[in-house]
């Protein structure tokens, strides 16, 4: 009789998991909310130098201009017209979102200022625009 006790009590003798389980999906999701995503350009450019390039650690969307002249946002070609309306939409999820503008060495003035006149006029607060050292 003994014996039959003891066995009972092995088997009711388990680790409960649900507090371990509840405490990673709590820190599951607060990595989720936390983590800030980088929003990239979707191309390669050729830089140009600049002597007082500085590094941009927070910078987390990218605007790709080729050499054609082409703008590239989240690794899709979009019109001149469109880049405010996609910089809006990416600021709704992060209003204090910094862009970087990667325009090719070869690439049209004035397809840079539309794509900064956009970037101003979607409300962003810091535009930068990318250079080698």
């Amino acid at each position: 009789m003994a014996r039959k006790k003891a066995k009972a009590a092995l088997e009711d003798a388990q680790i409960d998991m649900t507090p371990m389980l509840d405490i990673v999906f709590i820190m599951l999701i607060f990595f989720i909310v936390t983590a800030s995503f980088v929003k990239e350009s979707g191309i390669t450019v050729v830089k140009p130098t600049a002597e007082t390039a500085t590094k941009r650690p927070k910078a987390n969307i990218f605007i790709g201009i080729d050499n054609r002249g082409d703008i590239y946002m989240l690794k899709n070609k979009v019109d001149k017209d469109a880049v405010k309306a996609g910089l809006e939409d990416m600021l709704l999820e992060n209003p204090e979102s910094t862009v970087v503008i990667q325009a090719d060495s070869r690439a049209d003035a004035g397809v840079l200022l539309k794509v900064l006149d956009a970037a101003k006029a979607a409300g962003v607060k810091n535009v930068s625009v990318a250079a080698e050292e």
